[in-house]
């Protein structure tokens, strides 16, 4: 099997090196851009990238809005590597349909190891698997849900979550549980990632995120209504 490639974007050369030794080692094939500019260019003209490794302080345009202009056309995951630890920083990030946010510093092996846990994901949406739950339908071959026959746009981290709860109606699910399965590692900050994904699946769901259910002091819980 060819070996998938990772866009690794940042200004530092040292970084990009440092960070393209780690995935070569694991057999990724890498390409590099050092501003938002070529990110983009290098993006739309290598059609087999399966991840972006995306930093946010950058020359001619920045992370954010490198990862806005993705989003218009592809779900192709994005790790955004960033200095900045404010939490505003973190939500806007998720807000635009980023699956990881890793500060600065970090260590490589746990990027590698991120990287790896998305990929497995990614790579298991072929087996055509089709998931359906009173009006909801998750094609994830085709990477497609429709709620009542309309088209939904979800990024891979909703649509993820959307097929475990689904998975697991009427079963109170922690953040801890919902991290392990869903982002497949133990996460080290607080339950903002988990709860801002799901505010916005709820709102992208129309009156059946109301089936996803707070459950106080411990996480979530889909009841799904059956009328």
């Amino acid at each position: 099997m060819e070996p998938l490639t990772i866009l690794v974007v940042d200004d530092e050369a040292r970084m990009r090196k440092l960070v393209k030794d780690f995935l070569v080692r694991e057999n990724y094939r890498v390409v590099e851009a050092a501003d938002g500019e070529e990110a983009l260019r290098v993006f739309r003209n290598d059609k087999s990238i399966a991840l972006i490794i995306l930093d946010v302080m950058m020359p001619k345009c920045n992370g954010w809005d490198v990862c806005r202009e993705i989003r218009r056309t592809s779900k192709v995951p994005i790790i955004m590597l960033t200095a900045k630890t404010q939490e505003s920083d973190e939500l806007l990030g998720f807000e635009l349909g980023v699956d990881e946010y890793i500060a600065k510093p970090f260590s490589p092996k746990i990027l590698v190891a991120r990287v790896g846990a998305i990929l497995r994901r990614t790579m298991a949406a072929d087996d055509g698997e089709i998931q359906e739950c009173n009006g909801i339908v998750l094609n994830h071959s085709a990477h497609v849900v429709t709620v009542d026959g309309t088209p939904v746009e979800l990024s891979f981290k909703e649509f993820e979550l959307l097929s475990y709860f689904m998975k697991n109606q009427g079963i109170a699910l922690s953040r801890e549980q919902i991290l392990s399965q869903v982002w497949e590692y133990d996460y080290y900050g607080d339950a903002r990632t988990i709860d801002t994904h799901v505010k916005k699946l709820r709102s992208k769901l129309g009156e059946k995120g109301n089936w996803i259910k707070t459950i106080w002091g411990l996480g979530y819980k889909m009841e799904v209504d059956e009328s």
